[in-house]
């Protein structure tokens, strides 16, 4: 392989790699909206059923874990410093959870669009999974007001 196309597989896998983690720790943080605040075993299930999904995504198609670990480079993230005053304006466990969710879901849309170029198969997975969070958002909405 070249050097180009081993440069090319390296950002593929960092970008995957971002979204992977990106999109399990939203639908965590939504998981303990739906546990504790809203004491639903229902909705908690749902989300939880999704983040392990992804998982099984992972483990299914294209890079494996040890391979996404490997292309992270932190210290050279341009952004990873970055803070937006937004993230700080939260007032209410519907403006978490409702940030949280929209993680999630764009993580899953990159996912999904990314994956085009390592696994088909996971691709068409990861629509299915954003589509499913859809869904799940409007329900707990509802709930949380």
């Amino acid at each position: 392989m070249t050097n180009k196309a081993l440069k090319a597989k390296r950002d593929l896998y960092r970008i995957i790699d971002a979204n992977l983690n990106r999109s399990r720790e939203g639908l965590r943080v939504c998981e303990e909206m739906t546990r504790f605040v809203l004491n639903s075993k229902a909705l908690t299930r749902e989300l939880k059923a999704v983040r392990h999904s992804i998982y099984g995504v992972i483990r299914s198609g294209g890079a494996g874990s040890k391979d996404l670990a490997l292309s992270r480079d932190p210290e050279g993230d341009c952004l990873r410093q970055s803070r937006f005053k937004s993230e700080m304006k939260r007032r209410t466990f519907a403006d978490i959870f409702a940030a949280n969710i929209e993680r999630v879901k764009e993580s899953l849309r990159v996912l999904e669009e990314l994956y085009k170029l390592a696994d088909v198969k996971s691709s068409v997975k990861f629509c299915g999974l954003r589509f499913k969070v859809y869904a799940i958002e409007k329900k707990v909405m509802k709930r949380l007001g």
